[in-house]
């Protein structure tokens, strides 16, 4: 694919008519709404067909795909590994969302809003404990950082970590749903919802830029889940690997996120970590499957 997924939940748009759209009474559903992602929107929740997940051997089972919110999982688990928590080996096994997979009866379990990533903590079940099914890529990162105390400081340094994680929780559907649909995906292109979210996403990026003026990292000059959560949106766009638009959003005057990004891109642990359940781009960026570091030498 020449470029990411997008995988925000207000992707979907209605068809277009020849005159102004007039809102009806009452809003329906119909099913070729248009745009590269109709096929897979619905406004209903739960399973469409029965579907058991995989399973390794693992502590740590994901379920994800190599979109912006899923490399922040394997980012996380790669760099737990790189910092030597045998503990933290995982399992993954790819979703695919054009396939519907998110819709499956085994996927819906741990994730009921049926988008990725989901991940299934086993690591208390050989003590008598029950597996743990967390979801939404931000509550994952909280919950691995906890769980090994690494990447999330103690005090008043952790809201500050924390307030930058909900700080991108908040603001990608901007970038993602808002942006990048109608720049990138729409089936037409509409003047006023680009010009409307380019100005958002340039006043994010600059949000960035002056936090990243004074500090090495987001929340200061410690690495941490803040930076795994925010880099494979912002940064992996100033770098031009989401939706082309590097040049329209003239990022290189961004100069602090441009520092900040280009460095992580460097470390190890990133490198793995976007490569995981990727099947898209160039066959050394892919691995659609993660059993165990050995596969990223194969």
């Amino acid at each position: 694919m020449s470029r990411e997924i997008n995988i925000m939940s207000n992707e979907d748009s209605n068809t277009q008519n020849s005159g102004p759209y007039v809102p009806p009474a009452v809003w329906t559903w119909e099913e070729k709404s248009g745009g590269q992602f109709a096929s897979i929107n619905r406004p209903v929740s739960g399973p469409t067909h029965e579907k058991i997940l995989p399973a390794g051997k693992h502590p740590f089972q994901l379920h994800s795909l190599a979109t912006p919110n899923g490399v922040k999982v394997t980012i996380m688990l790669e760099e737990l590994i790189e910092a030597g928590i045998d503990a933290a080996e995982y399992d993954a096994y790819p979703i695919n969302i054009m396939e519907g997979d998110q819709f499956g009866s085994g996927f819906v379990a741990i994730n009921p809003n049926s988008k990725i990533p989901a991940l299934i903590d086993n690591s208390s079940v050989a003590a008598g404990g029950k597996p743990i099914r967390i979801f939404e890529s931000g509550a994952i990162l909280m919950h691995l950082a906890e769980k090994f105390e690494i990447f999330l400081p103690k005090g008043a340094e952790k809201s500050e970590v924390l307030s930058w994680l909900f700080w991108q929780m908040g603001s990608a559907p901007f970038l993602g749903g808002g942006f990048g649909h109608f720049y990138a995906y729409a089936p037409e292109k509409f003047e006023y919802p680009i010009n409307r979210y380019a100005m958002e996403v340039k006043r994010q990026l600059d949000v960035l830029d002056k936090q990243l003026a004074n500090n090495t990292y987001i929340s200061g000059e410690e690495y941490t889940i803040a930076d795994m959560a925010i880099w494979p949106w912002y940064g992996v766009l100033v770098l031009g690997g989401l939706y082309d638009a590097a040049e329209f959003l003239d990022v290189k005057s961004y100069k602090h996120v441009m520092r900040w990004a280009e460095a992580i891109a460097q470390r190890p642990a990133v490198m793995r970590g976007k490569m995981v359940n990727r099947s898209w781009g160039e066959p050394e960026e892919q691995l659609l499957e993660r059993h165990s570091r050995e596969d990223f030498n194969k």
